[in-house]
Formats: structure tokens, C-alpha cells, sequence
């Protein structure tokens, strides 16, 4: 499940408040290494999902990234090609060595029938992050820049798209066996800016990353896509396609092909309140993809103040539907 490692898990809690910054968390292999696990050893998960953030790749091209508490991600803002400046492309992949050491630790600890997830912020939402500086926004600069000066702001998502496919890439040779993309901040754009900014650097870090591992499946993530989703299935190439919980699985399944796998699309905020709205909800997803390839998945990452073993009740309903 997304976000699968985190705060709704005491024991995650209990190693997080022995690191000083989240950075460094991700930047530590034996505690990555750890927090991975946890949720396998308590759920058997029938994949690991590296713990790290998208946000790495900001902070690896040279630009000051920090997490205050209660806050989130802090960003020096980029907001125009003087900023641009400080992007190095060229020490990527050196600054992510720990992250790297995580996979390759990672593959030889998790049992050989659990997949092992590698992945990426999409170039769009990590360019929300860093012309912003924050989370939790409507885009507007990012959208106006886009907008305003395409070719310069053109220049921002080239250096994504460079870096994330070098990143992923990388990710593959250190044990990951599957990648996903996520554009987090997809929902807000416009057609036009959906096609210019998520599906074609999306399409973009597919081409490199199958043209160095042909073989490894990536899932794509364009949350809140709506009814663009089925031309960034066709026109980006991924193997895969996450739905969040505002997409209807019938409409999803007549209009997306059966050569790309669906995943998704539990509501997380059901899986707080669970009891029988929970098993309701899964039931209906079940029942819907009963005659597709289809992973099961919350339509968004847990949630802090999801109960444990509301997540161990949807494992074991599913499991002992099958």
C-alpha cells in the first residue's frame, strides 16, 4: 500500500524520533533498511516499497530541502532561470549512494517471493515542490511560470527528466524489480499542461529507463487525471496505472487497455474509519476487477491516524477472497 512504511506504525514512530531530520532518515541505510521491513514483518505485504522521498532529487541537484514538523517539505524556491543555475545534474546519482545501498540490502533481506518497488517523483509534481518551496498549494507559480515562459520553464523539467531517469535507472541495477511514477500535483493543470507537463516527460524517463531495462515494469501515477488518463496510459508507454479513489473502476476498465494493469483505488480515508465501510469498499473493488489484471491499492498513501490493524483487515479480506 502506498506509504506502507510510516506514521501509522508505532514501531516506525519509535526509530523516526531517534533521527534528527527526515533527510537523514532516507540517507540512512540501516533505518530505511528497517522501516522497509516493518510493514512486511507485521502485514506480508506481497511487495516492499523502498522507503525514501521524492524530494531527493532537489535536494541531490543542489537545492536546500528541509522538513520542519508540522510543517513538511521546506524548499529555497526556483522561480526563474537565474535559479535554474544551481541545478547539477552531474552529482545525482554520488549524492543517492545511501538510497542506492537501501535496494541493495533491501533485495537480499525481503523474502524471494516479495516484489521490491523502487520509485520516483514525476517532473511536474517535484517542480511544484521546488518553484513553490512548499506542499499543500494551489501550484500557482509553478502553473503561471509554465504558462508564462514555457521554454524556460521547459529547461526546469529537461533537468528532471534527466535526473529521475538517471535515479530510476540507477534504482534498477540495485535490486528494485518494479518502478512507479508519482505526479502527486497532476489533478490541477489544464489539458494542455497535462499533455506538455505530466504525460510528456512521463513518456520522456519511460523511453530511458526501458531503453537501459526493458524488462521492468513501471507504474504511473497521474493522480486526479480524470479523464486524461487513458491518453497518459497510451501515450506515455507505462506498464501500469494507479487510480486514485475519484475514478470509477467500471469507467476505468472500459476505457484504459487490458495491456496496461490497473492499481489502485481503496479511499484511505475508509481504511481510518473501518469496521464494515471498510469491508464494504473492498468487497465492491474485488467484485469490479474480479476479470482484470488488477493490484490491489489505496487510491493515496495512508494517512498518520490510520489504525494497524485496519490495514491487516483489508490483507486478510482480500486474501481470503481469492
Amino acid at each position: 500500500m502506498m506509504r506502507q512504511a510510516g506514521r501509522y506504525l508505532p514501531e516506525y514512530r519509535e526509530i523516526r524520533a531517534g533521527i534528527s531530520s527526515f533527510l537523514e532518515f532516507c540517507y540512512t541505510p540501516d533505518a530505511a533498511v528497517e522501516v522497509t521491513l516493518q510493514p512486511l514483518r507485521r502485514f506480508g505485504f506481497d511487495a516492499s516499497i523502498l522507503f525514501a522521498d521524492i524530494l531527493v532529487i532537489p535536494d541531490a541537484l543542489g537545492q536546500r530541502v528541509t522538513f520542519k514538523e508540522g510543517e513538511g517539505p521546506v524548499l529555497e524556491p526556483i522561480r526563474d532561470a537565474k535559479g535554474l543555475e544551481i541545478l547539477n545534474v552531474d552529482g545525482v546519482i554520488d549524492h543517492l549512494a545511501p538510497i542506492f545501498e537501501t535496494l541493495r540490502r533491501l533485495s537480499v533481506e525481503i523474502p524471494k517471493t516479495t516484489g521490491l518497488i523502487g520509485f520516483a517523483g514525476s517532473p511536474w509534481t517535484v517542480a511544484v515542490y521546488m518553484v513553490e518551496g512548499k506542499g499543500r498549494t494551489e501550484c500557482e507559480r509553478a502553473r503561471a511560470w509554465a504558462y508564462r515562459n514555457p521554454d524556460e520553464f521547459s529547461k526546469l523539467m529537461d533537468v528532471l527528466v534527466d535526473a529521475t531517469s538517471r535515479y530510476l535507472i540507477e534504482q534498477v541495477k540495485a535490486g528494485a524489480e518494479v518502478l512507479q511514477l508519482f505526479d502527486s500535483w497532476a489533478g490541477v493543470l489544464s489539458v494542455s499542461q497535462f499533455k506538455s507537463l505530466v504525460i510528456e516527460p512521463t513518456r520522456r524517463i519511460v523511453e530511458n529507463v526501458k531503453a537501459s531495462a526493458p524488462d521492468v515494469p513501471i507504474i504511473g501515477f497521474p493522480r486526479q487525471g480524470g479523464v486524461m488518463i487513458p491518453e497518459y496510459v497510451k501515450q506515455t508507454g507505462v506498464d501500469g496505472v494507479s487510480l486514485d479513489h475519484s475514478v470509477p473502476l467500471d469507467w476505468a476498465m472500459r476505457e484504459i487497455p487490458e495491456t496496461c494493469v490497473l492499481q489502485g483505488n481503496l479511499d484511505n480515508r475508509v481504511l481510518v474509519v473501518g469496521g464494515d465501510a471498510l469491508d464494504r469498499a473492498v468487497d465492491d473493488i474485488l467484485e469490479q476487477t474480479r476479470d482484470r489484471r488488477f493490484v490491489f491499492n489505496l487510491g493515496h498513501g495512508i494517512v498518520p491516524q490510520t489504525p494497524p490493524e485496519n490495514v491487516g483487515r483489508v490483507i486478510d479480506r482480500i486474501r481470503g477472497k481469492r
